[in-house]
Protein backbone atom coordinates (compact mmCIF):
# COMPACT_ATOMS: atom_id res chain seq x y z
CA UNK A 1 0.00 0.00 0.00
CA UNK A 2 1.45 3.61 -1.38
CA UNK A 3 1.09 6.30 1.22
CA UNK A 4 1.86 9.92 1.23
CA UNK A 5 3.32 10.59 4.92
CA UNK A 6 3.31 14.50 5.67
CA UNK A 7 5.47 15.01 8.67
CA UNK A 8 4.15 17.63 11.63
CA UNK A 9 5.81 18.91 14.28
CA UNK A 10 2.09 20.48 16.98
CA UNK A 11 2.40 23.73 17.38
CA UNK A 12 1.04 25.17 20.26
CA UNK A 13 -1.81 26.84 18.26
CA UNK A 14 -3.34 23.27 18.27
CA UNK A 15 -3.82 22.25 21.95
CA UNK A 16 -5.80 23.09 24.35
CA UNK A 17 -5.58 24.34 27.64
CA UNK A 18 -4.16 20.04 28.50
CA UNK A 19 -1.47 20.27 25.60
CA UNK A 20 -3.68 17.96 23.86
CA UNK A 21 -4.39 18.46 20.27
CA UNK A 22 -7.96 19.78 20.34
CA UNK A 23 -10.51 16.91 18.55
CA UNK A 24 -11.33 18.89 15.41
CA UNK A 25 -7.78 19.92 14.49
CA UNK A 26 -7.45 16.39 12.92
CA UNK A 27 -9.67 16.76 10.18
CA UNK A 28 -7.44 19.94 9.32
CA UNK A 29 -4.16 17.65 9.41
CA UNK A 30 -6.82 15.20 7.25
CA UNK A 31 -7.01 17.94 4.88
CA UNK A 32 -3.38 18.85 5.10
CA UNK A 33 -2.45 15.28 3.95
CA UNK A 34 -5.30 15.29 1.12
CA UNK A 35 -3.83 18.27 -0.37
CA UNK A 36 -0.62 16.00 -0.48
CA UNK A 37 -2.31 13.32 -2.07
CA UNK A 38 -4.01 15.22 -4.28
CA UNK A 39 -0.59 16.79 -5.44
CA UNK A 40 1.32 14.04 -5.51
CA UNK A 41 -1.03 12.92 -8.76
CA UNK A 42 0.97 15.23 -10.23
CA UNK A 43 -1.25 18.33 -10.52
CA UNK A 44 -2.10 20.49 -7.28
CA UNK A 45 -5.56 21.17 -6.10
CA UNK A 46 -5.77 24.40 -7.76
CA UNK A 47 -5.19 23.00 -10.93
CA UNK A 48 -7.65 20.75 -10.43
CA UNK A 49 -10.33 23.75 -9.74
CA UNK A 50 -8.98 25.70 -12.64
CA UNK A 51 -9.84 22.44 -15.24
CA UNK A 52 -13.17 22.79 -13.34
CA UNK A 53 -13.59 20.31 -11.16
CA UNK A 54 -13.76 20.41 -7.04
CA UNK A 55 -13.71 17.88 -4.48
CA UNK A 56 -16.29 18.71 -1.88
CA UNK A 57 -16.01 16.71 0.95
CA UNK A 58 -19.26 14.58 1.37
CA UNK A 59 -18.78 12.36 4.75
CA UNK A 60 -16.28 12.83 7.38
CA UNK A 61 -15.10 10.16 10.22
CA UNK A 62 -12.74 10.17 12.96
CA UNK A 63 -11.77 7.60 15.78
CA UNK A 64 -9.15 8.50 18.33
CA UNK A 65 -7.18 6.45 20.06
CA UNK A 66 -4.17 8.67 21.81
CA UNK A 67 -3.63 12.09 22.44
CA UNK A 68 -1.12 13.74 20.29
CA UNK A 69 0.33 16.72 22.74
CA UNK A 70 1.82 19.95 22.17
CA UNK A 71 5.40 19.24 20.26
CA UNK A 72 4.72 15.89 19.09
CA UNK A 73 6.76 14.74 16.26
CA UNK A 74 3.88 12.94 14.23
CA UNK A 75 3.14 11.26 10.75
CA UNK A 76 -0.09 12.30 8.81
CA UNK A 77 -0.71 9.27 6.44
CA UNK A 78 -3.71 8.46 3.99
CA UNK A 79 -4.18 6.92 1.10
CA UNK A 80 -7.22 7.09 -1.43
CA UNK A 81 -8.56 3.49 0.01
CA UNK A 82 -12.12 3.64 -2.20
CA UNK A 83 -13.01 4.51 -5.78
CA UNK A 84 -16.95 4.37 -6.50
CA UNK A 85 -17.83 6.56 -9.83
CA UNK A 86 -17.48 9.97 -9.39
CA UNK A 87 -16.45 9.48 -5.68
CA UNK A 88 -14.02 8.77 -3.52
CA UNK A 89 -12.55 7.53 -0.08
CA UNK A 90 -9.44 9.01 1.56
CA UNK A 91 -8.11 7.05 4.48
CA UNK A 92 -5.83 8.48 7.20
CA UNK A 93 -3.78 7.70 10.21
CA UNK A 94 -1.77 9.81 12.54
CA UNK A 95 1.09 8.29 14.38
CA UNK A 96 3.79 9.49 16.74
CA UNK A 97 6.21 6.83 15.81
CA UNK A 98 5.00 3.39 15.36
CA UNK A 99 1.99 4.31 17.72
CA UNK A 100 -1.52 4.93 16.25
CA UNK A 101 -2.78 8.26 17.01
CA UNK A 102 -6.63 8.41 15.36
CA UNK A 103 -7.80 6.82 12.05
CA UNK A 104 -10.16 8.46 9.84
CA UNK A 105 -11.13 8.87 6.55
CA UNK A 106 -13.26 11.39 4.56
CA UNK A 107 -15.44 10.66 1.20
CA UNK A 108 -15.65 13.08 -1.42
CA UNK A 109 -17.96 14.13 -4.77
CA UNK A 110 -16.27 14.83 -8.05
CA UNK A 111 -18.34 17.78 -9.08
CA UNK A 112 -18.11 20.67 -11.55
CA UNK A 113 -17.94 24.09 -10.48
CA UNK A 114 -21.90 24.72 -10.89
CA UNK A 115 -22.02 21.63 -8.57
CA UNK A 116 -22.98 18.48 -11.57
CA UNK A 117 -21.49 15.48 -10.52
CA UNK A 118 -18.59 14.46 -12.79
CA UNK A 119 -16.30 11.74 -13.34
CA UNK A 120 -13.24 11.47 -11.64
CA UNK A 121 -10.20 13.01 -13.61
CA UNK A 122 -8.01 10.45 -14.87
CA UNK A 123 -4.57 11.38 -12.99
CA UNK A 124 -6.76 10.69 -9.74
CA UNK A 125 -7.63 7.40 -11.11
CA UNK A 126 -4.51 6.80 -11.88
CA UNK A 127 -3.17 7.74 -8.34
CA UNK A 128 -5.92 5.55 -6.58
CA UNK A 129 -4.53 2.43 -8.81
CA UNK A 130 -1.10 3.27 -7.54
CA UNK A 131 -2.31 2.83 -3.78
CA UNK A 132 -4.23 0.05 -4.31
Amino acid sequence: MKEVILPYTVPYADTDQMSVVYYANYFVYFERLRNELIRSSGRSYREIEASGLRFPVIEAHCEYFKSALYDDRIEIRGRIAVVEGGRFRVDYRVMRGEEVLVTGHTWHLCISHEGRPRRLPPDILKLAAEQA
